[in-house]
């Protein structure tokens, strides 16, 4: 075809494009990224198109960027229909049932808290005569009951068992009996700690101990479902953070189902696997794929939603080395070890409390004399975790190299310990992180981390690690972390190059790397191969065309003393809110000590729950003041990263994830409570909402709408930080929409009213999804 000569489809995007791009199209070889089109005006476009065309996707778009392409590509669509779904809003009576099981719960919390308070108590009675004491049996009852695996283990399949008694495999209303005896059972299972105990022999025990069904030689890195419905063949492997929760919710419906891994199947780190998938004998699923449905045996599936793919690039030897009981019990000791790892990290603070409560006379002057001392305990605890995990983990790479290793092996353990323990820093140890002192913390660690380099919640393998110059890894990233198959573990050396970016969620697998001047996207996995300065989005990742923002350098890359010192000075302040926990636990402490010498141990126990409740609302009303006072009320403007609203809003995040999260906001997942306190820091949030997550970074940036969904795992993602910049929107979610597992909707996105966004997806950019319509993907395309 001639240039000049546009059909009619052409024509109108013509039109559209000029209208957008402010540049005349005439020719269909003309390139909508050549022509200047970035993220944000490439959702324009597609907005555009979608009033004659709902089905369309950004996705399209970049895959056709060019006039002819693309018009070829609509004109092969069919005309479709929508039928607007009714969605009800969660019934109040949902809110009820959650406050009476929650009363047992926080019960169960309070029993730990007791009893920990009365060991306490009892090693104080040694230098001080007023305090209670109990029998040394009755406290190690306790910690066998309450702390060690098996306990926490048996509590949690117990609670399960007792709750979902009778639920099968089905569809059922939202907020109705079986969903919140669900929701139960999952909070039982977190705050009991059973979700932690980590090592694969006692993964696999909670699993049967909950009625899945285990075959033998099985590695079960990732939590079993609550509900039981889980069958893994003999000899299959299962990586970290998988999801096999085998449920979601899907508007006004929570669709649960059993989910079948077959013998000799692999499934990869961060994948989800829906209610009802079949993963084949000896079928492999990447890292980070979707799983709806069957997967034939044998096959390697990919992606998200996960597809058909070709080998991967990593050959695994081909016979299966021994699983040998020996290994087994060593990894349930290091399990329970590492448990105690937080304990052994607070002696020092507990020799400060004592100081500080020596001479006391009663509970009230203890109570004082700790209070004054609680910021040198809080220091003396922060600086031994990290010399313990420092200490730790330059041990275990000792003697660390790359290549295949069997699980059930020295190397194996090594590998696996030492991710451990990097997931418990990344909690334990959070003001260290997304700082000035996290390239050090991690050189400390044993990376190799360049100069000026931006690192935030940040999982790696430090001996497999090599960061460049200038580099950005975003939030929840993943580098360099294990590979798991048939027994065998692999390790290979994974690099972020110089000015890279990796962005929030994103993984780069062993063996691979981030182009120097390169992007990863969110939720994006790095290719095997890519070029220098290329971009990638999405799972399978794919080429992103974009246009690199150019700013002051002296507020991105290269930034003077002076705000590199005022930075400091601010983010030092992230001890604050670390202090506040810990003040807030000695208050609780205290408390309980005191009933157990004024009413008894039984008086103390019972009233733990209540008192730990008001201490929880007392931490998230702390945390909406700080919210308020650093940083005000969010709005969609830009500031680069090296400028005061940036740390203090790190600052005031910090209050989320050490104060506010830990004392109630985590525990509120999926009630009216969360939503309550989301409220307080800004975020627009409507009548019947279920919301399982608190990350709405810049909250007064969302809205909710009635009846709307979303599900655990996702980020409500207002701000990015590409080239830098820390660019912000407002996100919107309308009433009845969905948000499916572990999915990320970007700024200045919207999901039309009744519109469903499946499990795993991206809403990228600026991406206006229409209403009563269902998409997945990543990026999003169609659900059909």
């Amino acid at each position: 075809m001639a240039a000049g000569l546009l059909t009619p489809t052409e024509g109108w995007l013509a039109e559209g494009w000029a209208e957008i791009l402010g540049v005349p199209v005439t020719d269909p070889e003309a390139d909508f990224f050549t022509h200047g089109g970035g993220s944000l005006t490439a959702a324009q476009l597609v907005a555009r198109i979608r009033t004659r065309h709902p089905q369309v996707s950004v996705n399209d778009l970049y895959r056709h960027p060019k006039l002819g392409a693309l018009a070829a590509r609509l004109d092969a669509l069919e005309a479709t229909t929508t039928t607007r779904r009714h969605i009800a809003p969660t019934p109040p009576r949902a809110a009820l049932g959650q406050a009476l099981l929650m009363a047992p719960l926080l019960g169960l919390v309070g029993l730990r808290w007791a009893s920990v308070a009365a060991a306490i108590s009892t090693v104080a009675a040694v230098a001080l005569p007023w305090a209670p004491t109990v029998p040394w049996w009755w406290l190690a009852v306790a910690w066998l009951v309450l702390f060690s695996p098996a306990g926490r283990i048996g509590i949690a399949a117990g609670g399960a068992r007792l709750l979902l008694r009778g639920v099968r495999a089905g569809s059922y209303p939202r907020g109705g009996s079986v969903h919140v005896r669900l929701w139960a059972a999952t909070r039982l299972a977190e705050m009991s700690g059973a979700t932690g105990v980590g090592a694969a022999s006692w993964t696999t025990r909670y699993a049967r101990a909950l009625g899945a069904k285990i075959g033998k030689d099985v590695d079960l890195h990732s939590a079993p479902p609550v509900t039981g419905l889980l069958k893994v063949g003999r000899g299959a492997a299962v990586a970290p953070e998988v999801d096999l929760a085998g449920y979601w919710v899907d508007g006004d419906v929570v669709h649960i189902g059993g989910i079948r891994i077959g013998a000799g199947a692999t499934v990869g780190s961060r994948s989800t696997l829906l209610p009802g998938a079949r993963v084949g004998k000896g079928a492999v699923i990447a890292a980070g794929s979707t799983v709806h449905g069957a997967v034939p045996a044998g096959q390697r599936w990919a992606g998200s939603p996960a597809a058909r793919t070709g080998r991967g690039g990593v050959r695994w030897p081909a016979t299966r080395p021994a699983h040998s009981r020996s290994w087994a019990l060593a990894y349930g000791v290091t399990s329970t070890l590492l448990g105690l790892l937080p304990a052994v990290a607070a002696l020092p603070a507990l020799v400060v409390l004592a100081l500080g409560v020596a001479g006391a006379a009663s509970t009230t002057e203890a109570l004082v004399g700790a209070l004054v001392v609680v910021a040198p305990a809080t220091l003396a605890h922060l600086v031994a975790y990290a010399a313990l995990v420092v200490a730790v983990v330059r041990l275990l790479g000792i003697g660390m190299v790359e290549g295949f290793h069997p699980v059930h092996s020295r190397a194996g353990w090594r590998v696996w310990t030492t991710e451990r323990l990097m997931g418990m820093a990344r909690t334990g140890l959070f003001p260290l992180y997304s700082s000035l002192f996290t390239a050090a913390w991690l050189r400390l660690l044993g990376a190799r981390v360049g100069r000026d380099v931006e690192a935030s919640t940040v999982i790696a393998l430090p001996k497999m690690t090599t960061v460049a110059d200038g580099a950005f890894l975003a939030d929840d990233t993943m580098v360099g972390t294990y590979e798991l198959s048939g027994g065998w573990l692999h390790v290979a050396p994974s690099r972020v190059g110089k000015q890279a970016f990796l962005g929030n969620s994103g993984m780069t697998a062993p063996g691979r790397s981030v182009p120097n001047r390169g992007l990863v996207g969110v939720l994006s996995a790095a290719p095997r191969k890519a070029k220098k300065g290329s971009s990638w989005l999405g799972l399978p990742p794919m080429p992103l065309r974009r246009a690199v923002e150019r700013g002051d350098t002296s507020r991105t890359f290269h930034p003077p003393r002076r705000l590199k010192l005022a930075r400091g000075l601010i983010e030092l302040c992230r001890v604050v809110p670390v202090m506040c926990s810990a003040a807030l636990g000695v208050l609780v402490l205290a408390t309980l000590v005191a009933l157990h010498s004024a009413a008894g141990l039984a008086v103390a126990a019972l009233l733990a729950g209540p008192l730990l409740l008001a201490a929880g609302i007392l931490a998230a009303g702390l945390t909406s003041a700080a919210k308020w006072l650093l940083v005000g009320r969010f709005r969609p403007v830009e500031h680069p990263l090296w400028s005061s609203f940036v740390w203090r809003t790190e600052l005031a995040d910090t209050f989320v994830e050490v104060l506010a999260v830990p004392w109630l906001i985590g525990p509120a997942s999926g009630t009216p409570v969360l939503t309550a306190w989301l409220e307080t820091v800004g975020a627009s949030i409507g009548r019947g909402v279920w919301l399982e997550t608190y990350w709405l970074p810049e909250s007064d940036l969302v809205h909710l709408g009635d009846g709307a969904t979303v599900n655990r795992g996702c980020v409500v993602q207002t701000h990015l930080f590409h080239d830098r910049i820390m660019s912000m929107d407002g996100v919107r979610i309308d009433e009845g929409a969905t948000l499916g597992p572990n999915g990320i909707i970007l700024p200045g996105a919207s999901i039309g009213a009744g519109t469903t966004v499946g499990p795993g997806s991206l809403v990228t950019r600026g991406d206006t999804v229409p209403p009563a319509t269902r998409w997945r993907g990543n990026p999003i395309t169609t659900w059909r």
